[in-house]
């Protein structure tokens, strides 16, 4: 019995204070985007420092049970659009910058301070000031289930469950089921099923494949 009283002021203050405070952040953000298209489609959690920033007619669209855990910020320009599969959740200080279509699956999961990013900035023109010379730009797509640890860049797709290890910046497509590590991530292993391996990650050539098309070496080499 002592253990239950004693239990109860941290109850108020993370169960069911937590409880209403994200339902009066999800009513402030409908209230301050009634100029754009933001739809929850069923139950979510939205912890403090919830951050949405669409100063046009950009589109967030979220399923029923995403968990926006503390930090969560999305900034949506032009006619962006994001949408987020039920059951995804988001750990601390993830961020979101969208000016095309970022989509992301059902139950994936992101690590504390996670960036994920559809455009590149232009800096190759000598004569103008890399802030200046604009934007790549190409939309994105996370697979159901896909595990994004922490610190984490996220500029090109990722496969169905794939796993992208702590402190990695994908920068290219991640297949599915495949681990990728590092900065650039690269695939360290596969591990979805056997029949659908050659399928995901198409078998390199052999050795002897390979030599045929080798250009020939100059006579003086």
């Amino acid at each position: 019995m002592k253990g239950r009283a004693t239990k109860l002021p941290w109850k108020l203050r993370y169960v069911w204070g937590e409880r209403l405070a994200s339902r009066m952040r999800l009513l402030m953000v409908k209230a301050t985007h009634r100029h754009c298209t933001v739809r929850f489609l069923g139950p979510v959690r939205i912890g403090p420092g919830f951050r949405l920033d669409i100063p046009d007619e950009g589109t967030l669209i979220v399923g029923p049970y995403v968990d926006f855990r503390s930090g969560f910020r999305c900034d949506i320009n032009g006619t962006g659009r994001v949408e987020i599969g039920s059951g995804t959740f988001f750990t601390s200080n993830v961020l979101i910058q969208c000016s095309t279509s970022i989509v992301i699956g059902e139950r994936c999961a992101f690590g504390q301070s996670t960036l994920i990013v559809d455009g590149y900035h232009r800096y190759r023109d000598p004569n103008v000031h890399w802030m200046d010379q604009g934007y790549d730009y190409r939309p994105i797509r996370i697979g159901d289930g896909a595990g994004i640890s922490d610190k984490c860049t996220i500029q090109a797709d990722v496969g169905e469950r794939a796993m992208i290890a702590s402190g990695s910046v994908v920068n290219r497509p991640i297949p599915a089921f495949c681990l990728a590590v590092g900065a650039p991530a690269r695939v360290v292993s596969y591990f979805g099923p056997r029949e659908r391996r050659d399928e995901i990650i198409p078998p390199r050539p052999s050795r002897g494949t390979a030599d045929r098309f080798r250009p020939a070496q100059a006579a003086n080499d």
